[in-house]
């Protein structure tokens, strides 16, 4: 019932900039969190940044200063601005959805958008 899609990924000069969209849709009344993961080739998922539904948000420590992350709460939107861009900022970038509140379903949900790839390269 509930689907995340991402968008804004690409290729990017280092100290190049994008921005990533994702939007939840469906019957959905809360979102608690709302998070961008990424995964590089060989290494696991990791965590970039995460944003709470009352406005409280946290980075990994590498991307501190160079990306912000923020949520449109009415559209069940999150964003991620990403300035200075690195070569080891290269991965593949997921959109998550932690405490979802669906309408008609009990208890809360976890939901992950398909990924967009980020690449960074001269």
């Amino acid at each position: 019932q509930v689907e995340l899609v991402e968008s804004g990924g690409g290729l990017v000069q280092p100290g190049g900039s994008l921005r990533l969209s994702c939007a939840a849709s469906g019957s959905i009344l809360r979102i608690e969190t709302m998070a961008w993961y990424r995964q590089a080739p060989g290494k696991q998922r990791e965590v970039v940044a995460i944003m709470l539904d009352g406005g409280t948000s946290n980075y990994k420590d590498s991307v501190k200063g160079r990306f912000t992350i923020s949520r449109d709460n009415a559209k069940n939107t999150v964003y991620l601005q990403m300035n200075n861009l690195k070569p080891e900022d290269t991965a593949v970038y997921y959109c998550n959805a932690d405490g979802t509140v669906v309408a008609g379903l009990p208890g809360k949900y976890r939901y992950w958008g398909q990924g967009t790839q980020v690449t960074v390269s001269s």
